[in-house]
């Protein structure tokens, strides 16, 4: 299976997949324009990864804005990985946030308290 990857821009995140390792990266910011044309071809890449997944599947979401209709996406992605935790797939989310960036950290407590899935919060230095 191919790897993922999708250069950060100004209003897109950057993605970079590993379908080798299991590691799953997103960072940057995510305000894209068109939410659905930006997320879905995540989602499909996760949906082929899950065929063959790695033995453990780590995702790292490193984002310092998200916009509503990111969140959503964002969201969908996580209710993803959780189906497929249950299924059986170890799996971990690691929310890395700045701590003062209040906004970042709500929204990933957020996500944390509607999923059953290991989903860490991490500070990380500015």
């Amino acid at each position: 299976m191919q790897n993922l990857y999708i250069e950060e821009t100004i209003k897109t995140p950057g993605v970079e997949f590993d379908a080798g390792t299991g590691v799953l990266n997103v960072y940057g910011r995510a305000i894209p324009e068109n939410p659905e044309n930006f997320f879905s071809g995540m989602i499909d890449w996760v949906f082929s990864y899950f065929k063959t997944p790695m033995s453990q599947t780590q995702v790292n979401i490193q984002l310092e804005y998200i916009n509503s209709g990111a969140s959503k996406f964002i969201l969908e992605f996580f209710q993803i990985l959780e189906e497929k935790y249950q299924e059986g797939h170890p799996a971990q989310i690691n929310w890395y946030y700045e701590e003062d960036d209040e906004s970042v950290y709500e929204l990933g407590k957020h996500y944390q308290s509607m999923l059953h899935i290991p989903f860490k919060m991490v500070v990380v230095d500015e």
